[in-house]
């Protein structure tokens, strides 16, 4: 024990007790053998620390507190100095009880006990040897315990990898020392100097900045060679810290002498590009404003942008605030202000480019021409705010780009579907960090031209939440009277719109905005025909699939009545999406064929779509009338139209109304009316007003399943009470569709052509609808509609007259 080391750093220090000093004598290698060779006694007086862990040849001091600690301290010093130490599990326990203590621990000798001016007990003790409790003999005045020896397995002398590995452990324990600024020097001389192996482990693992726990793990390991390699890997761990953190230091040191440096170069660059005529920045401004010149823009708007260039001119390059300020600027000078694609008015030209694309869609392609027609008289108008409406699948989404192509415009879609916040369209301001102006201004800058034809997709479908109404934000945009001077927030000046085309798109009218549908002319686009659908898949649809699955022409042919059966059995829609889906099934199922070279036959017929596809979802078809009660309906659904059947039966009871089948409030109050209008009239089927309170009326309408509303079914409902009622049969091959009133009126509904597409799908040869209703039929194409028959009405009592037979059902019910 030659030499004693004063420390305080973290490495080195771990060990304190209360801020003390440290005492670390260095031992030699003889006297660690003298220590190993002295007996473990039997029992030992057992002093807890809380704290630190003791290993063997390592010297702490250790402030004392507890009185039965200072007891035993005091009698141990006066006796033969010996005493084992076990350090506490748990270091925030006050008072430990024996099972609070690890059982492997180190016999200690004291070899100083001093007493502080406060008070207080300390005493420097040093380690000798490891052993191990066996049990807990007393705790009375202190801790005594059986103890035996704990033996420590060491390498044979001279064993080359465990030299190298202590070799290690010193040079990663020297690093470390150089490595902290809080570590002395001299402490890297004193590793140096221990030439025993086993204190050289001890030593380190004892100062070594680690929690309790992990010392004490140490201190269990019996064989050194597994103890050197735990601490091997701590140290590692320590230094790879120690540089990390050094490196942030640094960095952080460098960054502000790059900065104090970059400022001195920039001012040194400014000062020879002076000298050599012009910077950089500068020559970009004056390539701005040499652009600016040849832009088409107002005075207003040449003002604003040589106000913000200037702004610009004086800010400095490396401040915050210039790229945004440059940004804004740019943005100016790239936004098409004044500049007009030419329309094209060759209206032949337009019409053929309509009809290539898209097969039907009279309608809108009509309005399209007259637009055309109409700007090329003028010379210059006000663009129109159109809205495709019509259900998903008919092309109102691509129709906006064929009539893009047609005017000869740059054509711009924006998605409205889920858009919540209202700077999506207004722009954000500038003094926001990341603004950036409204999708409408971003989009007229990607296109080009101030004119180009918008198309907004999914008009319904924008939403509302707390960052605004987008809805609100476009009733400007598609104001024809007000979007000459539409304000964007980014850009702080108005802009025109007044010559943007824009087109919207919806599925369904009652989610807009009653103000944004006011401002828009609403184009119906109608669900396609059978005939139509059969024509779009041969034009467009099939020669798409064909082309992008590599199948040759000769290699797939369609049967006769295959594309009728698919769109009849296989698809339930208005527009051709799921048709699209179902002819790429075919196309794979060849390609399949092809891939694993199976025989097949060129034509797909008929006979193998259930194959392909599976059973066919059969749709409704017409009864028969052998049953009172029973009256065809016409409905619309979003998908197209159908037909549905209303059934009435009644029974002996009170004059109640039931009604069941999933139907809303207004298909119910529609029910009610007429069984109200049919007691006020019962005359109409030849009846007392008094039989109708001795029976009970149940109406249902079947698939319950699916939700049913609506004012359509209105006299269908009465026709069937009055059938039931009068066990009279309703004619053959009919069906009906219109609105009841209490006076007995017929009123006109909508979706006629879909419901008169279903109800030729479904073998109806008469249907009766409300004389307002006429021109609806008469806008349908006469093909559509060839071999029905139509009777127009305008009161109930005539609906009855032609629906009821005199003839009446086998085994009638005698209503009486």
């Amino acid at each position: 024990m030659s030499e004693i080391l004063m420390s305080n750093d973290p490495f080195l220090a771990s060990g304190e007790i209360d801020n003390e000093t440290e005492l670390i004598p260095l031992i030699t290698a003889e006297d660690e053998e003298l220590m190993n060779a002295e007996s473990t006694p039997p029992e030992l007086p057992i002093l807890p620390l809380r704290n630190t862990v003791l290993f063997p040849g390592v010297v702490i001091p250790i402030t004392v507190g507890r009185d039965r600690s200072i007891k035993l301290i005091q009698e141990v010093y006066r006796g033969n100095r010996t005493l084992g130490v076990l350090s506490q599990k748990d270091s925030d326990i006050e008072e430990p009880e024996p099972k609070d203590l690890n059982k492997v621990g180190t016999i200690a000798t004291i070899i100083r006990m001093l007493r502080m001016p406060d008070g207080s007990t300390t005493a420097v003790i040093q380690g000798k040897k490891r052993f191990e409790m066996i049990e807990m003999v007393k705790t009375d005045p202190y801790f005594t315990a059986k103890v035996k020896e704990f033996a420590e397995q060491r390498p044979q002398k001279g064993e080359k990898k465990f030299e190298a590995l202590v070799s290690s452990l010193k040079d990663l324990a020297t690093n470390i020392i150089k490595a902290s600024p809080h570590i002395p020097t001299e402490a890297s001389f004193a590793i140096k100097n221990i030439d025993s192996p086993s204190f050289l482990v001890n030593f380190i693992s004892s100062n070594m900045n680690a929690e309790v726990a992990e010392k004490q793990r140490m201190l269990e390991v019996a064989d050194l060679r597994e103890r050197a390699n735990m601490l091997l890997a701590h140290l590692t761990k320590e230094l790879q810290m120690l540089e990390m953190k050094n490196e942030i230091q640094s960095k952080v040191r460098t960054e502000v002498d790059k900065q104090q440096r970059e400022y001195f170069l920039h001012q040194q660059i400014k000062t020879i590009q002076d000298e050599l005529g012009g910077n950089p920045i500068e020559q970009e401004i004056e390539e701005m404003r040499a652009a600016a010149s040849k832009k088409k823009w107002t005075k207003k708007v040449g003002d604003l942008f040589e106000k913000e260039l200037l702004k610009l001119q004086r800010m400095n390059p490396a401040g915050a605030e210039f790229s945004v300020q440059f940004n804004y600027v740019q943005l100016l000078l790239e936004l098409p202000w004044g500049e007009y694609s030419s329309d094209k008015f060759d209206l032949r030209n337009a019409q053929k480019v309509l009809d290539r694309d898209h097969f039907g869609l009279e309608k809108v392609k009509e309005r399209l021409i007259e637009h055309l027609a109409v700007l090329k008289l003028k010379g210059d108008m006000k663009a129109p705010i159109i809205c495709l409406f019509g259900p998903p699948g008919v092309g109102k989404t691509s129709l906006g780009k064929s009539m893009a192509e047609a005017l000869g415009r740059k054509y711009v879609r924006m998605s409205l579907g889920g858009l919540h916040d209202e700077a999506e369209i207004r722009g954000h301001r500038k003094t926001y960090i990341g603004a950036m102006p409204g999708r409408l201004i971003q989009s007229l800058k990607k296109a080009g031209t101030s004119n180009p034809l918008f198309v907004l997709d999914e008009i319904d479908k924008v939403g509302k939440d707390f960052h605004g109404d987008p809805a609100s934000a476009l009733l400007e945009v598609l104001d024809p009277e007000q979007n000459h001077a539409f304000y964007d927030n980014y850009v702080e000046m108005e802009y025109d719109l007044s010559r943007v085309m824009f087109v919207a798109t919806a599925n369904s009218l009652s989610t807009i905005h009653p103000a944004l549908r006011d401002r828009m002319e609403i184009i119906e686009v109608n669900g396609y025909t059978l005939d139509e659908k059969v024509q779009i898949a041969q034009r467009h649809l099939l020669p798409k699939q064909l082309d992008g699955s590599g199948i040759k022409a000769k290699q797939f042919k369609l049967g006769e009545g295959l594309l009728e059966a698919i769109v009849e059995n296989y698809t339930d829609e208005s527009g051709v999406r799921t048709l699209e889906k179902r002819i790429a099934k075919l196309v794979r199922y060849r390609a399949k064929q092809i891939g694993l070279k199976e025989k097949f036959n060129v034509t797909i017929n008929v006979a193998d779509l259930v194959k392909i596809y599976g059973p066919s979802h059969a749709r409704d078809k017409y009864q028969g009338n052998d049953v009172a009660g029973v009256v065809t309906g016409l409905a619309w659904t979003p998908t197209g139209g159908d037909i549905l059947f209303l059934e009435t039966s009644i029974t002996k009871g009170e004059g109640k109304l039931t009604l069941t089948g999933n139907l809303g409030d207004v298909m119910k109050e529609s029910a009610m009316i007429a069984l109200e209008y049919l007691k006020a009239h019962s005359d109409i089927i030849g009846l007392e007003q008094e039989v109708f309170k001795r029976w009970n009326v149940h109406i249902h309408v079947p698939e319950g399943a699916t939700p049913k509303d609506g004012p359509s079914a209105g006299i269908a409902m009465l026709t069937s009470i009055a059938s039931a009622f009068t066990q009279q049969k309703v004619r053959k091959y009919l069906a009906m569709t219109g609105e009841l009133t209490l006076r007995g009126k017929v009123l006109p509904v909508g979706g006629i052509k879909e419901k008169i597409l279903a109800a030729k799908r479904a073998g109806i040869k008469e249907i009766i609808l409300s004389e307002d209703n006429r021109k609806d039929i008469e806008e349908i194409d006469a093909r559509y509609v060839k071999g029905m028959r139509f009777h127009y009405v305008t009161e109930m009592i005539d609906v009855v007259k032609h629906a009821l037979l005199k003839e009446k059902v086998e085994h009638a019910l005698l209503v009486a």
